[in-house]
């Protein structure tokens, strides 16, 4: 069954068809590690997963790449405002390296919580100074750039078309610019490739250039390059993603190769929080620690992201992860009543069950119709152990863990103390001893004897 991407260089759905028909190329863009990352942030690497999950239940076999940018960049895409890797070393006393260091390890635990299948390469920026470097020299030997005191500039006129991701014409954005023109610059999109650092300056390296460090958009362009070569499947990103950095390294590929690196383009939509921005000065900027915080597991927000498309902006709310809580709860509880079960169930239904669900998949990753397949089954009056083995296969795309629920669960308890079981388990898991302390004694006030072994918690009723 053919697979169909929404491809935002085509502005258009369309066919995939991998360069090679056994391996999917993948570059996704990572984070620039100098924070937590919060709920938005983790919205795109769960779509990154879907996509991930998706082409492997199709039978292909993946080289995925995510970079991970612990070098400095500017706060704005832009090449403005202030590096946010100093910014972060002054905030917290401590030097870039530490910073990028910690909130990487933080990061790579988050995607772990959210069950988010790890890309077959994750490379950090700065190990790959030196490719960044060999990748400048061949475009200014290009032809491609201009040099001024302490930058050298990609030049964007040089391009047949600069914004072929956004179709922005640069001539009308130039007119209603509306913040001062870079007098360094000599066109309003040309961007910053390799700096000259200042003597403050702690993330520098020698190079050709003396004491400098790389512009941000290049990271991406140099690393897809070292590990998929001049062209590659598919390039992941937000939406934010597509007027300055993605438009940049394509800029940067053709300078480079004459070439646009990724085939297909696919960008996730922003998550909202009460149906506005999120922003530290409204508040409402959340990390996964302080949904664990308010009582939510991580799948819970995994499930969550299940009742949008992801090129559909979706809206957060306490009361929608609630509702979310309580659907993961339903979800576990009816694949455990199937494992139970020894009903007859055709083998025309469960063919009809899997054609649909994969038609959803396929379709650009249509994950509330998948969905809605996946509670047929759940709701299904025959309780049978192919439908449990049929929700274990539809798993593998949906990444909710069901075959590690199944062990450490059992459908004879209330659903109050199945769902403090599985937060003392996911407590243990992440050796959060004070949380599974505390649930462990509720459980006792409730009447259950709690046992541990090495498969996790095993209660008895008293």
């Amino acid at each position: 069954m053919s697979i169909k991407f929404y491809n935002t260089l085509t502005r258009k759905k369309e066919e995939f068809i991998p360069i090679n028909a056994k391996e999917v190329r993948i570059y996704s863009c990572g984070p620039t590690v100098y924070y937590f990352a919060h709920i938005g942030n983790l919205r795109a690497y769960l779509f990154m997963d879907n996509l991930r999950r998706v082409l492997k239940y199709n039978g292909y076999k993946l080289k995925h790449v995510m970079n991970i940018t612990d070098v400095g960049h500017l706060v704005s895409d832009a090449d403005e405002g202030e590096d946010k890797m100093m910014k972060a070393a002054r905030r917290e006393n401590k030097n870039p390296y530490e910073i990028a260091e910690f909130y990487m390890n933080a990061f790579l635990k988050d995607i772990d919580k959210l069950n988010i299948d790890r890309p077959e390469i994750v490379a950090r920026a700065t190990e790959h100074i030196d490719v960044m470097e060999e990748y400048v020299k061949k475009i200014i030997e290009n032809g491609y750039t201009y040099q001024t005191e302490d930058t050298i500039y990609f030049d964007t006129s040089k391009l047949d078309k600069y914004g072929v991701l956004s179709n922005r014409n640069v001539e009308d954005q130039k007119a209603g610019a509306r913040v001062e023109f870079d007098k360094n610059k000599k066109n309003i999109s040309d961007f910053a490739l390799w700096i000259k650092a200042p003597e403050n300056h702690i993330m520098k390296w020698d190079s050709f250039f003396g004491k400098s460090y790389p512009g941000w958009h290049l990271e991406c362009s140099a690393m897809s390059y070292k590990y998929l070569g001049e062209e590659f499947d598919i390039h992941t990103g937000g939406v934010d993603h597509i007027p300055i950095h993605h438009e940049n390294e394509i800029a940067q590929s053709k300078g480079f190769c004459g070439k646009i690196p990724a085939h297909y383009w696919m960008h996730v939509e922003f998550l909202q929080v009460n149906g506005g921005k999120m922003s530290k000065s409204l508040n409402n900027l959340y990390t996964l620690k302080d949904l664990e915080e308010k009582g939510y597991e991580p799948l819970v927000y995994r499930m969550f992201n299940y009742t949008s498309n992801y090129r559909a902006q979706i809206n957060f709310t306490f009361e929608a992860m609630d509702a979310a809580k309580i659907a993961l709860n339903r979800l576990r509880e009816g694949y455990l009543k199937h494992s139970q079960g020894n009903e007859d169930v055709t083998n025309e239904q469960i063919e009809d069950y899997e054609k649909r669900f994969l038609e959803a998949i396929n379709d650009d990753l249509n994950m509330p119709v998948a969905m809605s397949i996946v509670w047929e089954i759940i709701r299904n009056p025959k309780k049978s152990k192919k439908l449990q083995n049929l929700l274990l296969k539809f798993d593998e795309v949906l990444g909710l863990d069901l075959k590690n629920y199944s062990k450490n669960k059992t459908s004879d308890f209330p659903e109050e103390i199945n769902e403090l079981l599985l937060q003392r388990n996911e407590a243990r898991k992440n050796k959060n001893w004070e949380e599974s302390d505390r649930i462990r004694d509720i459980l006792i006030k409730k009447g259950y004897l709690v046992k541990d072994n090495k498969e996790g918690t095993i209660l008895e009723k008293k």
